[in-house]
């Protein structure tokens, strides 16, 4: 999945639904992963994490995360000046 893909524009669509929200503001890799790994864990499955981070870097930290653990990466909102993630806990 391409960036431009991954990436929407808030007014786009109607985020997903959430269950918990990460608030990663002002932190530097690897600490926005680390806290919603953390976040994700008091989750269960099909619940979903927002994680907000400054850190542009975080757009490909995400992608990656996402990927090596299993958990969905349904949006990542590039908003003015942060970015918000939406994460799906696994299912087992």
């Amino acid at each position: 999945m391409s960036m431009s893909d991954q990436l929407s524009d808030q007014h786009e669509a109607t985020p997903p639904a959430f269950k918990e929200t990460v608030d990663a503001t002002g932190l530097a890799c690897p600490l926005p992963i680390l806290r919603a790994k953390k976040a994700l864990a008091t989750l269960v499955a099909g619940e979903v994490l927002r994680v907000i981070t400054t850190d542009r870097g975080a757009v490909r930290d995400f992608q990656a995360f996402c990927k090596q653990t299993g958990n969905a990466l349904l949006a990542q909102v590039d908003e003015v000046d942060h970015v918000t993630h939406y994460l799906e806990r696994r299912l087992k």
